[in-house]
């Protein structure tokens, strides 16, 4: 078969790590009940889980007659026909290439020899619908499994109002026997976002304890871009005594100096250093929520932008035992100045490639909704506000060069132009006259630039991780936040790749939605999702627009290529990995207001179905 041909050793680090060993503690009576009963719930879940809805056989051939398969290669963008043999594609052409090739039962397939079905039947050739297109798996470049997972059970984007959060967080509750009958339990939730509601401004504790089903629990609501916690006065009284000033953070204080119950960036951690950790179920819920959600979207890759140490050990855990069901790049993150790459284990082509990690995730600064992207002049609507780098630019510095020297991929977060400009300075210094591999260091956002600093990226070989739908999502305010001159180096797509920059498209999941037609379709068009931007139907600085040709090679070779995947991954060529996706019609032709309206009618990885049927 193919893929005992072309299947590649998975290392960890140059081999594979032990399994780690219980610790004394978990040892403990009640921490074996724990396990048990965890144990039982995941594999209980998992026999529903891994039941496919269709099958296919181990080769076979998927034929389009409008040669609507797009291939993202550039030599050969669209075939006829792509012939699957295990988990790789083994070949492509036109259907009748192909029946010379594969067709008579006494030939052997053209490059790898006799694939089984074929030596008794022939090639099993299915035929997709006139309407059906066939891309490469589609890959997410910056997003984050499990808050997805975790915010999808109170999800609260999209609230018009502070009443509405309350309405929803309330309802959730009201829902949740066990939560309801304890009023110890920790509430959270994310997605509120003040620019949606009338005066814009930061909600406080106040509107949470003024419902009597919320009072007097402990609350934490994440903001949109998880740059700010919004909690309730159970969850103040619990961190009290707080300090008046916070490194690269914000506790937002009313005019009396009292706390409102938003904490913004650094000033987060002392939430999470109270809140309770996430169980083994409560994480198994999560990640079965995202993966279930991903694969019915096409989504075959994603690259996790911030993996803590107990992420990666929960992800190694699913890997042993065979529950990954698409592939994942993790970034790995700790937070604090201190160097911390050696608290972690490179994963390399781990569990037949569907676990790697070779890269680690920094923050510069905040975000442009709070206030937070660090900004080389004051806010237009906040004139004595610059916004917030949440590690001084030296301790970065220093990070990033000792990251690269141990040949760790760096992936940093910038929003703000004087956050890129100072990590682009860093990267500069720290990669120049430098040999050996190539390390693909990336900004993850690169949001907003001035003019001189886009020019930099394809200089230094620096990736610009993107997310479409931020734009269409921030259009609304941007401009007021920037103003007119600033706005123009702002998701400024179509500048960055005329200047030779690298672009990997993600969406930020769960600060934007997980399906990647949204980013498509937002990188194409410059508009909202009804159709609407405050430029008119033509879309918000459409000079920035991509076409769809880019917009579907940033979702999948480029993203391949910002992950160290581009060899197997990313686009439909021979002795590639068989991640595809079947769409119920042509994105690449079909006019743009009906890209939204596209379903993913299967999702195959490996060769396999993981979502849908052909």
């Amino acid at each position: 078969m193919l893929q005992d041909a072309l299947r590649k050793n998975a290392r960890v680090g140059g081999t594979l790590p032990p399994k780690p060993r219980p610790s004394t503690d978990f040892l403990s009576l009640r921490a074996r009940v724990q396990a048990i009963v965890s144990a039982v719930i995941i594999a209980g879940v998992l026999v529903l889980w891994k039941s496919p809805t269709s099958s296919l056989p181990a080769t076979y051939a998927l034929c389009s007659k409008a040669n609507q398969i797009y291939t993202v290669e550039l030599d050969r963008p669209t075939v006829e026909c792509v012939v699957v043999d295990g988990s790789f594609i083994a070949d492509m052409g036109s259907r009748q290439e192909i029946t010379e090739r594969w067709g008579d039962k006494h030939k052997t397939g053209p490059i790898f020899g006799a694939p089984t079905s074929t030596a008794k039947t022939g090639l099993v050739f299915k035929s997709l619908h006139q309407n059906h297109a066939l891309v490469p798996g589609l890959s997410d470049s910056h997003a984050h499994i499990l808050d997805y997972g975790k915010t999808m059970q109170l999800p609260l984007a999209g609230s018009q109002s502070v009443e509405e959060v309350v309405k929803r967080t309330r309802e959730y509750v009201l829902r949740h026997p066990e939560v309801l009958n304890d009023t110890s339990v920790w509430i959270q939730g994310g997605g509120w976002d003040q620019t949606l509601w009338e005066g814009g401004e930061f909600p406080s504790w106040q509107d949470l304890d003024a419902d009597p089903v919320l009072k007097g629990r402990p609350i934490v609501l994440d903001r949109i871009d998880v740059h700010a916690y919004w909690v309730s006065s159970r969850v103040l009284e619990i961190l009290n005594p707080l300090p008046a000033v916070v490194d690269g953070g914000l506790i937002v204080r009313d005019e009396s100096g009292q706390p409102t119950g938003v904490f913004v960036d650094n000033a987060r951690q002392f939430v999470a250093a109270k809140r309770p950790p996430d169980s083994e179920v409560q994480l198994f819920t999560y990640y079965k929520t995202t993966m279930r959600d991903a694969v019915e979207h096409g989504l075959t890759h994603i690259q996790d932008a911030a993996t803590y140490p107990n992420y990666v050990d929960f992800f190694v855990r699913m890997a042993d035992k065979d529950m990954i069901p698409i592939r994942i790049t993790l970034m790995a993150h700790i937070d604090g100045d201190d160097y911390w790459g050696r608290n972690f284990t490179k994963l390399l082509g781990y569990a037949d490639n569907r676990l790697n990690m070779r890269s680690v995730k920094l923050f510069m600064d905040g975000a442009l909704g709070s206030w937070g992207a660090a900004m080389i002049e004051p806010y237009s609507d906040k004139p004595n506000e610059n916004g917030l780098l949440l590690s001084p630019p030296e301790a970065m510095s220093n990070l990033i060069t000792q990251f690269i020297k141990d040949d760790w991929q760096v992936d940093v977060h910038c929003i703000g132009d004087r956050a890129n400009r100072i990590v682009l300075d860093t990267f500069e210094t720290a990669l120049s006259g430098l040999e050996g591999p190539d390390r693909r260091p990336r900004i993850e956002h690169a949001q907003i630039l001035t003019q001189e600093d886009i020019q930099r990226f394809s200089k230094l070989g620096v990736i610009a991780s993107m997310q479409p739908t931020h734009a269409t999502s921030d259009m609304g305010y941007a401009e007021l936040r920037l103003g007119p001159e600033r706005i123009k180096g702002a998701y400024a797509w179509r500048t960055l790749l005329d200047s030779g920059a690298e672009l990997a498209i993600g969406s930020d999941f769960p600060v934007e939605g997980i399906n990647p037609l949204l980013g498509f379709y937002a990188a194409v068009s410059r508009l909202r999702p009804d159709g609407t931007s405050p430029h008119g139907p033509e879309g918000w600085f459409p000079e920035e627009k991509l076409t769809r040709q880019e917009a579907l090679h940033g979702m999948t070779l480029g993203a391949a290529y910002a992950a160290f995947q581009d060899e197997e991954l990313g686009s439909i060529k021979v002795g590639k990995r068989a991640d595809l996706v079947l769409l119920d019609r042509d994105i690449m032709k079909v006019p743009q207001v009906e890209i939204l309206k596209t379903k993913v009618k299967a999702t195959i990885i490996d060769g396999k179905i993981a979502y849908g049927r052909v």
